[in-house]
C-alpha cells in the first residue's frame, strides 16, 4: 500500500519537474531562396515540372522580398498547369491574386486562369458547364484587361466557345426532337436564335424551328422562321430544305462536282508546279 503511494507521488514530481523545463530548439539555415529559384527555373527549362514546382514553392516560403515571393508563386501555378493539373494550378493562382494583388503578373495569372477553364472544354455532346465557366472567365478579362497583349487571343478563344454552346444548345435540341419534346427542343433553338445568332449554327436552329411549328401546324409561325432564313440565308442547303416544308414536291438541289472544271484546275497546277 505504501508502495504504490510512493510511486504515485515519485510519478507526479518527475512529471511536473520535465514540464518545468524548457525545450531547447535550434533553429535550421535558412535556405537561400535565390538557389531554390534557380534550381526551379532550370528544371523548367528541361521539362520537370513535377521538380519545379516543388522549388517554386519553397522559394516563396524563404524569400523576404514580396516581388520575388510573387514570382515564384505564379512560376508554381505555371509549373502545374504545364503537368495538366489544373485543379491544383486554379487554387494556387486563386491564393496568388488574393494574396499579390498589386503585383505585376497579375494580369498573366488572369489569362492562365481562363486559359486553364479555355483548356477543360469538352465538345458539344459533354458538359455544358466548363464551356459557361471559361467564357465568364474571358469575358472578365476582356472587360479588366481589353488592351493588353493576351486580349485578342481571348476574344478568338471566346468566339470558338459562343460556337460550342451553340453547337451544344442544337445538339440538346435535335435529342429533344427525336423524342417528341417539342416545347424544350423550341426552347433550346430559340437560344441560338436570339442569342447565338452570329454562330454557324443559326440556319440550322431557324429549319428546325420551321419543321417543327409546321409538324404542329402553326404554319403561321413556321412562315415566320422561314422568312428569317430566306431573307438571311437564301441561297444555303437549310433555306431549300424550309422550302421544301411548304413545297412538297420540290427537289432539293444536290452539288455536283464538274469533273472538266476538276481536270481544268488540275492541269493549271501542275503548271504552277
Amino acid at each position: 500500500m505504501y508502495q504504490k503511494i510512493f510511486f504515485i507521488i515519485l510519478t507526479t514530481l518527475l512529471i511536473y519537474s520535465c514540464s518545468k523545463k524548457e525545450v531547447e530548439y535550434t533553429p535550421k539555415d535558412k535556405t537561400d531562396p535565390y538557389v531554390l529559384y534557380n534550381e526551379g527555373l532550370e528544371a523548367f527549362a528541361r521539362g520537370d515540372y513535377f521538380f519545379a514546382e516543388k522549388k517554386f514553392t519553397e522559394a516563396e516560403l524563404n524569400f523576404e522580398i514580396v516581388e520575388h515571393a510573387a514570382k515564384s508563386a505564379i512560376m508554381s501555378s505555371y509549373a502545374l498547369y504545364g503537368i495538366n493539373f489544373y485543379s491544383q494550378a486554379l487554387e494556387n493562382l486563386e491564393r496568388y491574386i488574393k494574396k499579390y494583388p498589386a503585383d505585376n503578373n497579375v494580369v498573366y495569372a488572369h489569362y492562365l486562369v481562363a486559359m486553364i477553364y479555355y483548356e477543360q472544354i469538352s465538345d458539344e455532346k459533354k458538359d455544358l458547364k466548363p464551356l459557361i465557366e471559361a467564357k465568364r472567365k474571358i469575358d472578365f478579362f476582356l472587360k479588366e484587361y481589353p488592351e493588353t497583349e493576351y486580349a485578342l487571343d481571348l476574344k478568338f478563344k471566346k468566339d470558338l466557345i459562343i460556337n460550342q454552346i451553340a453547337a451544344k444548345e442544337l445538339y440538346i435540341a435535335k435529342y429533344y426532337i427525336s423524342v417528341q419534346k417539342w416545347v424544350p427542343a423550341i426552347k433550346r433553338l430559340k437560344n441560338i436564335v436570339e442569342e447565338y445568332d452570329k454562330t454557324i449554327f443559326i440556319e440550322e436552329a431557324l429549319h428546325r424551328l420551321v419543321e417543327i411549328h409546321y409538324y404542329l401546324g402553326l404554319e403561321k409561325e413556321a412562315k415566320k422562321y422561314a422568312n428569317i432564313l430566306g431573307y438571311n440565308y437564301n441561297s444555303s442547303k437549310w433555306f431549300e430544305r424550309s422550302y421544301k416544308v411548304f413545297n412538297q414536291n420540290y427537289k432539293v438541289r444536290k452539288i455536283v462536282k464538274n469533273k472538266k472544271d476538276d481536270s481544268f484546275f488540275k492541269k493549271i497546277l501542275k503548271k504552277i508546279k
